[in-house]
């Protein structure tokens, strides 16, 4: 086990994982310890002052984004707990990690270091179109579609993002009712539909190629390139004001046949299985969001007075604190108990077996931020509902929280199919169980 030196902001309890103090952890490496310290530095310059900026004015920076992808940080938001190495011909890795090294840890410490800035639109708009539209491309597309893509992507130069919500589905992805036919002359598909992305190169879209909405097995993906005929307009959200969230129209957009994604009518199986990285990233996002406001409650309860002292020295402070606390660090261990778990699987594994538990702990974190949120704009009082100042990621984090706990599936649908896949999972260990 390397050396685990103390990191970061030791100073306020709990606002750094127990492993940064200095306490032995089974699951970090050397090569975690490296990456922790170049992500601090890599977010500290480009996303802690900037993100609140980019919220205010409603879009990231987009040489921030040329950055990120210069530093290596697209080629692992994209990759998820796994990188294959013949990635690595077109982007680096954030910290020089090779990538036969890279795990779930890596991508864990990854997200939970940039969402220190305290904004999950800041970090989704700069990675989360491509960490959940570009693993499609890769996994399944032909050789020839994905070395005609991929470059791009990898490089920065292209971006794409996942489209799948629609007004009348959302988490519903069998109902949706987007459409793509073949042209007369086979060589082109003609895509219609409303659905739900952000601002792109490349549109990663769930269409309709068969049957009638309720059918997953007419499901296919296409890959749908920025023209004319696809209508992007910003949709004007609650929170994540510069994530991008847009509505896109096909209105008989033309494509060449070849841009279907894997085989026509898979597609179903094919998005699946892509929702383990997606809630993952998710519960990730939402965890250290939940970690800064205790981080900033605790700070200000114990700079505050009332009545001649401390916030701190009110028993009523410290327990709203202790009850945020043992949420957070409960989260922690089943994270890392989680992810040491997925690491040891094929992904094909991961998915049968701990998809139903990845999407209880999505739902448990978007359900944990929401109460530390409220609970921090308590102690804060009217500076935690104030946009800007010592409340700010506070505030933000309290104006997101839905942002989290909505996309990739809604806290009841995560905890109806966490159930349900437990259920089949235990079918198969005892046939003779009614259950």
């Amino acid at each position: 086990m390397p050396q685990n030196d103390p990191f970061g902001n030791l100073t306020t309890p709990f606002a750094e994982p127990a492993w940064y103090s200095g306490v032995p952890s089974p699951y970090y490496k050397a090569s975690h310890l490296k990456l922790r310290e170049v992500a601090r530095k890599w977010t500290e310059t480009h996303l802690m002052d900037q993100a609140n900026d980019w919220e205010e004015n409603g879009a990231i920076d987009h040489a921030t984004y040329q950055q990120a992808a210069k530093d290596g940080l697209i080629l692992p938001n994209i990759g998820g707990i796994r990188i294959p190495k013949e990635w690595t011909k077109h982007a680096k890795i954030i910290a020089d990690i090779p990538p036969e090294e890279w795990d779930g840890f890596h991508a864990f410490i990854l997200q939970d270091e940039m969402m220190r800035c305290g904004s999950a639109g800041a970090v989704g708009g700069l990675f989360s179109g491509m960490a959940y539209g570009a693993p499609l491309i890769w996994k399944y597309a032909s050789a020839e579609l994905r070395e005609k893509l991929m470059p791009g992507l990898l490089n920065g130069s292209k971006r794409t993002c996942i489209t799948i919500t629609e007004p009348g589905a959302g988490s519903d992805v069998k109902n949706l009712s987007t459409t793509a036919e073949k042209s007369p002359d086979g060589k082109h598909w003609i895509i219609n539909g409303i659905t739900n992305g952000i601002w792109s190169d490349y549109f990663t879209t769930a269409v309709r190629t068969r049957g009638k909405p309720g059918d997953p097995s007419g499901i296919s993906v296409i890959v749908i390139p920025k023209g004319p005929d696809v209508k992007v307009s910003r949709l004007k959200m609650g929170g994540v004001w510069c994530s991008g969230t847009s509505q896109v129209v096909f209105d008989n957009v033309k494509v060449p046949i070849e841009y279907l994604v894997g085989k026509e009518n898979e597609g179903f199986k094919y998005i699946m299985s892509n929702f383990n990285h997606e809630r993952l990233n998710i519960a990730f996002t939402a965890h250290r969001s939940a970690r800064v406001c205790i981080e900033d409650a605790m700070a200000h309860a114990r700079k505050r007075k009332v009545y001649g002292e401390p916030l701190m020295e009110l028993s009523i402070i410290r327990h709203k604190l202790g009850q945020m606390v043992r949420l957070v660090e409960s989260q922690q261990a089943w994270i890392e108990s989680l992810v040491y778990q997925l690491n040891q699987l094929s992904d094909a594994d991961g998915t049968a077996l701990l998809g139903g538990q990845t999407a209880l702990l999505k739902a448990h974190c978007g359900i944990t931020l929401e109460f530390v949120a409220r609970e921090a704009v308590q102690i804060l009082g009217g500076l935690g509902y104030t946009r800007g100042g010592a409340g700010e990621r506070i505030e933000r984090a309290w104006r997101e929280i839905k942002s989290v706990s909505i996309p990739g599936g809604s806290e009841e649908v995560m905890l109806d199919l966490a159930v349900r896949q437990q259920l089949k999972i235990a079918l198969k260990s005892s046939p003779q169980s009614k259950l």
